[in-house]
């Protein structure tokens, strides 16, 4: 997400973070031994495969060559892709990385009609085979932006393989190995909707899709998601299928993966928090939703 949806606080006595510009919004990096800008750096290099911002990125070869042909790719971007897939299955499809054909050949470069741009839509039609991938469609175009930041938060974190840390990009973070005061934005006061310490190691994405409504889904009732798991390209992936669900799809999903921890914020005003999330937290704080 391009805002930062979590608000971090911390004592200043504590902080030592650093702030980088990286993927089009800001990251924030804490870590042993002054680590934060080789743990930058790696995630640098993965923007650079990854981004469809970047002429010469994996995904970007990826999408020039829709319906045409064939691209090898790194094991990385090998990797999310394939992340992406799992998710979209496990989504019903309202995660979906082709939804590039409409947020990039439509509504940026307007190489496509609405109407095509929303057909061309659809994961099954990513071939990987040999190390490559292939769109197999022209006009067909992959974009990484509801998984790409938590896939880098993790990526980061298993490369560095440090004792303890904390990465976050926007709404997207990492913390392991320390305790951390965290909390969690409210879009409908610009005040705070719960804060707590975590109990144990652990990946957030909280995000909406009232500001820059960039993600195409289903008409629903929700306003804000919040997921919490140990895996940050998981959390990310399911943060923007939830928010692309209709409201029978997203609770067929809660029922059907108990293990995923989520925090709901509707349009309401109600909130929903299942078991799971509150046990990632030692105790978390609920603050008042009134405008």
């Amino acid at each position: 997400m391009t805002l930062l949806f979590l608000l971090l606080f911390f004592f200043f006595s504590f902080s030592q973070e650093r702030l980088f510009h990286l993927m089009g919004t800001y990251a924030l990096i804490e870590l042993p031994d002054g680590k934060e800008y080789q743990a930058y750096r790696f995630m640098k290099r993965l923007e650079d495969k990854l981004s469809d911002y970047i002429q010469t990125s994996e995904i970007s070869l990826i999408n020039e060559k829709s319906g045409v042909g064939c691209v090898e790719v790194s094991e990385e971007t090998l990797e999310v892709i394939k992340k992406s897939l799992e998710v979209s299955e496990k989504t019903y499809g309202f995660l979906d990385i082709t939804v590039g054909s409409y947020t990039i050949n439509f509504k940026r470069k307007k190489l496509l009609e609405e109407d095509r741009a929303k057909n061309l839509i659809n994961y099954r039609k990513i071939k990987i085979e040999d190390g490559k991938v292939c769109l197999l469609e022209k006009g067909m175009a992959l974009d990484l932006g509801g998984v790409g930041k938590g896939y880098a938060v993790q990526k980061a974190y298993e490369h560095l393989n440090t004792p303890w840390g904390f990465i976050s990009i926007a709404g997207d973070l990492k913390v392991w190995g320390h305790k951390r005061l965290l909390a969690i934005f409210n879009p409908t006061n610009n005040q705070i909707l719960a804060k707590g310490y975590n109990k144990r190691d652990l990946c957030l994405s909280t995000g909406g899709n009232y500001l820059r409504k960039h993600i195409i889904g289903k008409e629903n009732s929700l306003l804000q998601a919040t997921v919490a798991y140990d895996d940050c390209a998981l959390t990310d992936a399911l943060e923007t299928a939830l928010l692309a669900m209709d409201d029978d799809s997203r609770e067929k999903f809660i029922r059907e993966n108990p293990y995923v921890g989520v925090l709901l914020l509707f349009k309401d005003g109600s909130l929903y928090i299942n078991r799971v999330f509150m046990e990632y937290f030692e105790a978390l704080e609920i603050y008042s939703t009134a405008p």
